[in-house]
């Protein structure tokens, strides 16, 4: 039986359910308080996570782990949804593209999830982590180049760093040529900024590319994936190269925007290395906030709770990694012991390079703009209004405007612990490293040519 719902501090309930919505700018202004009224009513409790759609939300640490690491009784695949197949889902609803099932190793459960994981896993396993690097330094002085040099010395970091360079990043490690590297770039960004024909674009892209690579291996992901010993066919490797994208770009973004503004606000204490930033950011501020819906294959009892067979359970990362009753002990807690990366069979098989390419991505910014600072306190900053992601509208910093610098004349780095990326001076540097952003034209086509053009000093 549904428990009433303490309405103190919380918007108005979904009409349909009575649920409280975790969506609307109310939510996203104050999920903190949000996930502390849910808190009252135990371990898990019921929310609409879009409209007309219900899901029980777990808050609580230990509870998310049970769920997370027990595959027998909560499975990840959605078309066991009671909600879905009785058709009460809208078919619009912003539910489905996130919660929807796709056959990718995120959705799948025993033997077809290890199967696929593996080829991930494994695929993942033959980057070299010092290449990580510099296709992440690589790809922020490139980003930087384009604003830097501006007379006004102001951006908003987000919009011109945080979110293209992850995506620069993956084009670069799925091995896409300029033209494909920009359809694949309009897909993903079409697909999170809900563009209509996106995801036609993005699979169009992705098909191509495959087909390429069929003909023309190379030493990247997609060929990885399509040699390796678990057989996977054409489809399978496309939906697995969507997973990474999607799983992988968005929640780099958050963790690199956030990361950044904590590390340069006026609370950030002076000596501490960028890597503490980045774990703050992944204990407090979880990219994936509310997500990994699991499927209960039969009637579960958590807490005072029912969890119906075929009802989607969805962990809040977010509430979970900041429950009260891990307060006494988060000093003693690993600093990996957050639920950011899931943990599990389904656990990110990506976490470590994710970790990598964030924290490089915001020392590559400190280190090319020493004097960066903040235009708006850390604690004024707007966060986007949406359950699935805790990420920042916009984080406006100013600098001394400049060009990338030459590898020859680095700038003093940042504090950063002995675990650290390689700095910009200690890596080999790619063509076009040093070269001014004002030194050519730039070349016609979208984001991923005028990056490789840029990198080839074209």
């Amino acid at each position: 039986m549904q428990q009433p719902f303490d309405p103190s501090g919380a918007p108005d309930g979904c009409p349909a359910h009575g649920n409280v919505p975790l969506y609307g700018s109310e939510f996203g202004s104050d999920p903190e308080n949000m996930y502390a009224q849910l808190r009252t009513l135990g371990p898990s409790a019921p929310v609409d996570i879009a409209p007309d759609v219900e899901v029980e939300l777990v808050t609580s640490y230990d509870a998310s782990l049970y769920i997370l690491q027990n595959p027998t009784l909560f499975v990840r695949d959605s078309r066991r949804w009671n909600a879905l197949n009785n058709g009460e889902i809208p078919a619009d609803s912003p539910a489905l593209p996130m919660m929807g099932y796709r056959p990718n190793a995120l959705f799948s459960d025993g033997a077809a999830h290890a199967r696929l994981r593996q080829a991930v896993t494994d695929s993942l396993a033959t980057v070299d982590q010092s290449r990580i690097v510099r296709l992440t330094q690589q790809s922020a002085d490139y980003l930087i180049s384009q604003f830097s040099s501006e007379a006004l010395g102001q951006a908003e970091l987000m919009a011109a760093y945080a979110q293209p360079l992850p995506l620069l990043v993956f084009g670069e490690l799925f091995g896409c040529p300029p033209e494909l590297g920009d359809r694949v770039i309009a897909g993903i960004t079409g697909i999170f900024q809900g563009t209509p024909g996106a995801d036609e674009t993005l699979g169009g892209a992705l098909a191509e590319l495959i087909a390429l690579k069929r003909r023309q291996p190379g030493e990247d992901l997609t060929t990885r994936l399509m040699v390796h010993s678990s057989r996977l066919t054409d489809e399978e490797v496309l939906h697995q190269l969507v997973t990474l994208l999607s799983g992988g770009t968005a929640p780099l973004t958050a963790s690199i925007g956030t990361s950044a503004a904590l590390y340069l606000s006026d609370d950030w204490p002076s000596g501490l290395p960028v890597e503490d930033a980045v774990v703050k950011t992944l204990w407090n501020y979880a990219p994936i906030a509310n997500y990994a819906a699991h499927y209960p294959t039969q009637d579960v009892e958590l807490g005072e709770r029912k969890l119906h067979a075929g009802d989607p359970v969805l962990i809040s990362f977010a509430a979970a990694n900041t429950d009260p009753k891990l307060t006494a002990h988060r000093e003693q807690l690993s600093s990996k012991a957050h639920l950011a990366f899931g943990a599990g069979p389904h656990a990110c098989p990506a976490k470590d390079p994710a970790f990598m390419i964030a924290a490089t991505a915001v020392e590559s910014l400190l280190n090319r703009l020493p004097d960066v600072e903040m235009r708006v306190p850390f604690k004024e900053l707007a966060w986007v209004p949406a359950p699935w992601s805790r990420q920042l509208v916009t984080v406006p910093i100013r600098y001394t405007p400049r060009t990338v610098p030459s590898a020859a004349k680095p700038r003093p780095a940042r504090p950063a612990s002995p675990q650290a990326a390689p700095s910009a001076a200690a890596m080999p540097q790619p063509a076009g490293y040093n070269r001014p952003s004002h030194a050519a034209p730039k070349p016609k086509g979208g984001m991923f040519s005028r990056f490789r053009a840029w990198v080839n000093g074209e």
